[in-house]
C-alpha cells in the first residue's frame, strides 16, 4: 500500500513542488524551517487543499489528479490525521471523541463506543473515557487524537508535529510510545516534525523541505553524515562548508583555506563534526594539517557538551566539555588556536 506523490500547488507566496514515495509500514518525516511547506503538504495529502498539478496516489488509487479532473474528498480517502492542535471536540469526552470517526463512517453508537474503548486502552487512557479535552494534559490529548485517527482503520496516517504540545518531561516517554504505535500501523506514515530528535526517533526516512522544495532525502544516517544545505547541517549539529578543491586545498567563500584528504576536484560540499575540532590557548604542535587562530564569538551549553562558535576566515562550531571551557578560559572575544585533521573533513561533490 504505497503512497506515491508528485504535485505542485500555490498558497500565498509559497509554491510547493514535491515528489516522494512512502512504502507500507514505513514512516517518512518531513522537516524544514517555518514556512517551508510541511503542513501544507500534509493538508494536500489529506484532501484539505487541492493541488494545481500532478497526482497523489495511494495503493494504486488516484486521490488527486487535476489533469483528469479527479479529486477524492477527505472523508473518502481513508486517511487518518493527527493535527498539531489535536482538534478534539471540546464538549465530548475522550471516548466519544475517539468514537466520532467510527460513527461518521456508519457504525452504530454501541459498536463505535466499544471499539473506541479498546483504542483508549491501547493508548493507556481507558480510565479517562469521560474526561473532557480541556481536562487532559497535552500528552493525553495527543494520545486521544492518535486513537481517534487509528480507530477508523485508515490506509494512510498523517501526523502534524504530534509532540509539539507535550512538555519536555513527558516528551521522551511519549516519543517512544508514538514510535511503537506507528510501528503497529501497517500503512504508510508521514510525520511533520520541527524538532530533529522527534524526526530522527520516529522516522525510517527523512525528507527536508526548504522553500517548498525537497532539498535532501534519505535515511537518518545519510542525512546526518552528509547534510546538503546549511539548514540540514544546523539541524544535525554539524558544520557545512561550500567551496572548491584544487590540489588537496579547499577554498571556502570567505577566503579561508583548509587542507583536505580527498581525490575530488572542483566544487564540493565539506562537513566537519564539531567534536573533531580541537581548541588550544597556545599554538599546538603535532600532526594536524590545519592550524589557525580564531576568536570565540559564542558559547552555548548543549546537554553534556558546550558548543563554541568560532569566527574568522573559516567559521566553525566546535564542541568541547564543560571542563575544557574552564581549563581554556573560553569566553566571547577570547582568541584560541584551532586544530583540525585533514582526514576529519568529509568532502562530496556539490
Amino acid at each position: 500500500m504505497t503512497l506515491d506523490v508528485d504535485f505542485g500547488l500555490q498558497r500565498g507566496e509559497l509554491h510547493l513542488d514535491v515528489a516522494f514515495a512512502v512504502a507500507a509500514g514505513e514512516t517518512l518525516a518531513l522537516v524544514g524551517p517555518n514556512g517551508a511547506g510541511k503542513s501544507t503538504c500534509l493538508a494536500a495529502l489529506a484532501g484539505l487543499l487541492g493541488i494545481a498539478r500532478g497526482h497523489i496516489t495511494l495503493a494504486g488509487e488516484r486521490l488527486d489528479d487535476p489533469a483528469r479532473r479527479l479529486f477524492v474528498p477527505p472523508a473518502s480517502r481513508g486517511v487518518g490525521v493527527v493535527f498539531q492542535e489535536h482538534r478534539l471536540f471540546p464538549h465530548l469526552g475522550a471516548l466519544d471523541n475517539v468514537a466520532f470517526g467510527l460513527r461518521a463512517r456508519g457504525s452504530d453508537r454501541r459498536s463505535a463506543r466499544t471499539a473506541a474503548r479498546e483504542w483508549l486502552r491501547r493508548v493507556g487512557l481507558e480510565r479517562h473515557a469521560a474526561v473532557l479535552p480541556r481536562e487532559l494534559s497535552g500528552g493525553q490529548a495527543q494520545r486521544v487524537a492518535l486513537a481517534r485517527a487509528l480507530a477508523a482503520a485508515p490506509r494512510l496516517l498523517l501526523l502534524d508535529e504530534p509532540l509539539s504540545a507535550v512538555d519536555a518531561s513527558a516528551r521522551l516517554l511519549l516519543r517512544r510510545e508514538l514510535r511503537a504505535h506507528l510501528a503497529a500501523f501497517a500503512g504508510p506514515r508521514v510525520v511533520v516534525a520541527h524538532d530533529a530528535l522527534d524526526a530522527f526517533a520516529l522516522a525510517d526516512r527523512v525528507a527536508v523541505l526548504e522553500a517548498g522544495r525537497i532539498v535532501q532525502a534519505g535515511t537518518v544516517a545519510e542525512i546526518c553524515e552528509r547534510p546538503r544545505s546549511r539548514y540540514v547541517a544546523d539541524l544535525v549539529g554539524t558544520n557545512l562548508l561550500r567551496g572548491t578543491v584544487h590540489d588537496g586545498v579547499l577554498r571556502v567563500g570567505d577566503g579561508g583555506t583548509l587542507v583536505v584528504s580527498t581525490p575530488h576536484e572542483g566544487a564540493v560540499i565539506a562537513t566537519v563534526h564539531p567534536r573533531a575540532i580541537a581548541l588550544f590557548r597556545e599554538r599546538p604542535s603535532g600532526s594536524p594539517r590545519n592550524v589557525w587562530s580564531a576568536p570565540v564569538v559564542g558559547i552555548e551549553v548543549a546537554g553534556d557538551r558546550v558548543r563554541v562558535q568560532l569566527a574568522g576566515q573559516v567559521a566553525l562550531v566546535a564542541e568541547v566539555t564543560p571542563a575544557a571551557v574552564a581549563e581554556l578560559g573560553l569566553a566571547r572575544s577570547v582568541a584560541v588556536w584551532v586544530a583540525l585533521k585533514a582526514t576529519e573533513i568529509g568532502v562530496d561533490p556539490a
